[in-house]
């Protein structure tokens, strides 16, 4: 058998990309369908068995995004929109906890940034991300996407956000032979048409990104609270400081995560989003009991 890693889905229908460079297009064998299905990202072992090459095995995976539904990701870009649709603090500071939850560093570019003026208040609060460690990318017509593309450089990305941000359309910018079908943004409903029928890795100058469909949906459900606590960016600085060793920082004595928050070390609106998400757990945890 031969080792690839599969980097377009379309149905039943898997591209393998070779040891040797060579896009192999594969099926699924039988006995793999019935275990578990091969994601974008698996590195895969194949063979060839009369005209069909059939991924047989499934190589352990280093993390997974559910959504999108991605493996052995270096590093996640939230692409988010300064308007039209509306800047999500909110929406970011989830996909952030999810993100980081699934072991994956996360990036934020914000989009159409040629449409807001300098004293817009989108411009804080990009800079509130960047004082807290994120890095954080602008971009628009105009703007130059040189130091993204540094960023992409030898890693597996992935790009996800609001529908609408504009992932295809800053795909293009930095690559525009990829021709990813874009469309104007659905003013009857305030959020994006999907423009993207299917999940692909693309080759992008030295790395390789996948840009997937937008979603409406986030699922806290099966998180642990203790390793959700400890897997914050922004709490990081404060592990091991607080009173009790399985603090989650919610009401607990003497905890160094409150503290910093009520120095404004920590951001406030992103503790009290990652309240509402242990809130999420709870009551998920509660209702199922």
């Amino acid at each position: 058998m031969k080792k690839g890693t599969i980097i377009k889905i379309i149905s039943n229908q898997y591209d393998v990309l070779s040891e040797a460079g060579d896009r192999i297009s594969c099926v699924a064998m039988g006995k793999l369908r019935k275990s578990r299905s091969p994601v974008v990202g698996d590195h895969v072992w194949w063979e060839t068995i009369g005209d069909k090459n059939g991924i047989q095995k499934i190589m352990p995976r280093r993390n997974e995004l559910k959504r999108p539904l991605i493996a052995n990701v270096d590093q996640a870009i939230i692409v988010m929109s300064s308007v039209d649709p509306d800047f999500s603090s909110t929406l970011i500071d989830r996909l952030i906890f999810q993100i980081c939850y699934a072991g994956i560093r996360p990036l934020l570019c914000v989009t159409k940034c040629d449409l807001i003026g300098s004293d817009h208040v989108v411009w804080k609060q990009i800079e509130d991300y960047r004082s807290s460690g994120y890095e954080v990318y602008v971009s628009g017509i105009g703007y130059d996407n040189h130091d993204l593309i540094l960023a992409l450089k030898d890693k597996i990305s992935v790009l996800t956000g609001q529908s609408g941000a504009g992932k295809s359309s800053l795909l293009n910018r930095i690559e525009p032979s990829f021709h990813l079908q874009t469309q104007e943004i659905s003013k009857a409903l305030g959020r994006g048409k999907h423009t993207t029928r299917h999940c692909e890795l693309w080759k992008v100058k030295e790395g390789w990104v996948a840009d997937t469909p937008g979603f409406s949906s986030l699922d806290f459900s099966t998180m642990d609270m203790q390793k959700l606590a400890e897997c914050i960016p922004d709490f990081k600085p404060y592990q091991g400081q607080c009173k009790f060793r399985d603090c989650i920082h919610r009401n607990e004595p003497d905890c160094a995560v409150s503290q910093a928050v009520d120095e404004k070390r920590i951001v406030k609106s992103r503790y009290m989003h990652y309240l509402d998400i242990l809130d999420m757990i709870e009551q998920t945890k509660t209702k199922y009991r």
